[in-house]
C-alpha cells in the first residue's frame, strides 16, 4: 500500500450573509440611570432593525456591561457607563447600508462588522472534497508510474478538516449595500484536505 500526500482543494462561493454588532454606550451620574438609558437605546435599535426586515431569530444580545467612571487618581466615582450590544444577521446584503443607517439613527454609537460568510456552504464543500479526491488520485497515479508499480483502489481516506481560510476579494464583484455603506461580498474559499492511501502492486 502507498500513501498519497495530503491533497488540499477548495471551491469558491460568494458570501450572502453579513453579521453585524450594534452597540450603545450611555453615561449618567448613577448606575441605574446609565443602565436605563442604554436599555432604552437598545430597544430602539432592535425596533429599527426589525423595521428593516431582520427576523427576531436573527437578533441576539451579545453583552451588557456597567462600570463606574472615576477621577484620574481613581479615588472618586464621577458617574457610570453602561453599554449593550446586539448581534444582527443580515441575510439581504443589498439592504446592509440602510440597516446600518437605521441602527445609527436609533442610537447605535458602536458598530462592528460586517463579518461576511456563506449561509450554506455544503455544496461548495462537497465540490472541494471531490476536487481533492481527484487530485489525490492523479498524484498517486503519477507516483505509481514513476515507481513502476500498479495503482489499486483506495484503502483509506482521511479527511483532515476543512474551513474557510478567508475572503478573496474579486475586483469584478458587483457592489452590494447602500450608497452610504457599500458592502463588497468578495469570494470565500471553502477548503477541504484529504489524505488517501491506495493499494499498489
Amino acid at each position: 500500500m502507498g500513501r498519497c500526500p495530503e491533497s488540499p482543494s477548495s471551491a469558491r462561493a460568494v458570501p450572502d450573509v453579513a453579521d453585524w454588532s450594534f452597540g450603545v454606550q450611555s453615561d449618567a451620574e448613577t448606575a441605574s440611570a446609565a443602565l436605563k438609558a442604554a436599555s432604552e437605546a437598545t430597544r430602539r435599535i432592535i425596533g429599527a432593525l426589525r423595521d428593516e426586515g431582520i427576523a427576531k431569530e436573527d437578533l441576539r444580545t451579545e453583552q451588557v456591561s456597567l462600570y463606574p467612571r472615576t477621577t484620574d487618581d481613581g479615588r472618586a466615582v464621577t458617574g457610570y457607563s453602561a453599554s449593550s450590544t446586539v448581534h444582527a444577521t443580515v441575510r439581504d446584503l443589498g439592504k446592509a447600508g440602510s440597516i446600518v443607517d437605521a441602527a445609527v439613527e436609533a442610537g447605535a454609537n458602536q458598530i462592528y462588522g460586517p463579518s461576511l460568510r456563506v449561509s450554506d456552504n455544503r455544496a461548495q464543500y462537497r465540490a472541494a472534497i471531490e476536487a481533492a479526491l481527484d487530485d489525490a488520485r492523479a498524484r498517486a497515479q503519477a507516483l505509481a508510474a514513476k515507481a513502476g508499480v500498479t495503482l489499486g483502489g483506495p484503502v483509506a481516506i482521511v479527511e483532515s478538516g476543512g474551513g474557510t481560510p478567508g475572503p478573496v476579494y474579486d475586483r469584478g464583484m458587483a457592489q452590494a449595500g447602500g450608497a452610504e455603506v457599500p458592502i463588497e461580498p468578495g469570494v470565500d474559499e471553502i477548503a477541504a484536505t484529504l489524505t488517501v492511501t491506495y493499494a499498489i502492486s
